[in-house]
């Protein structure tokens, strides 16, 4: 038995409506609590109260409140890339799209700092058993970007740009809650590390928007 199939998980069956449901005021309720008191605020037992269920449901939901809050950013994630979608990013270029992406999506967390720094510290806490919902996350923002470039079929070279993207964004995010940068200075991390995309070439532009004269489909020198 190869090391990947030791360590796959069986895939989990899909949620009923009602298992659904239950399961987004849970995540509704953990982000109710973050935003109200950060990290500390997020009590199980609270959350088992608030959103209506028992507390040995909760836990067969999630784990554990870093389980729990990682989810939250996942389901945060998703609800931002639900709006960039219907109101996508400007920009002539692939890095500035990404740029106007990525400080749109702080400018959201940056409304609820308490809910942004319990998000981000359960991700810093997070261990290997929580691997599976810290890899969702990754592909959630990694889809958010590669949106943003207009990119389906990335190649190795874009993907390997994208992931500095994210941990210079991830990086950003920790300095400013610590406040060790202000605002003006994750603006210019994030535009400065998106000039990496500039190097793997130039994606066409999405459908709607029309590519800079003399650059479609070329790459960059």
């Amino acid at each position: 038995m190869t090391a990947e199939a030791k360590s796959a998980r069986p895939a989990s069956p899909p949620l009923t409506e009602r298992q659904e449901a239950r399961r987004r005021r849970i995540l509704h309720a953990s982000a109710q609590l973050a935003s109200r008191g950060g990290f500390d605020a997020v009590q199980m037992r609270e959350v088992a109260e608030s959103s209506s269920v028992a507390l040995g449901t909760l836990y067969r939901y999630f784990p554990s409140k870093v389980h729990l809050l990682v989810a939250t950013m996942q389901d945060q994630l998703q609800h931002m890339h639900t709006t960039l979608r219907k109101r996508p990013p400007a920009g002539d270029t692939a890095a500035e799209r990404v740029a106007e992406t990525l400080m749109r999506a702080f400018r959201a967390l940056q409304r609820e700092p308490h809910l942004a720094d319990a998000m981000v510290r359960a991700l810093t806490f997070a261990d290997r058993s929580v691997s599976p919902e810290v890899d969702t996350v990754s592909r959630q923002t990694t889809a958010i970007i590669l949106d943003a470039m207009g990119l389906e079929n990335p190649t190795p070279e874009q993907l390997s740009a994208v992931r500095v993207i994210e941990h210079t964004w991830h990086s950003a995010l920790i300095t400013w809650l610590s406040g060790r940068a202000s605002i003006a200075q994750v603006k210019i991390d994030i535009e400065t590390v998106c000039r990496l995309i500039d190097l793997t070439g130039t994606p066409p532009a999405p459908p709607g928007r029309a590519a800079p004269p003399g650059r479609a489909g070329k790459s960059s020198p």
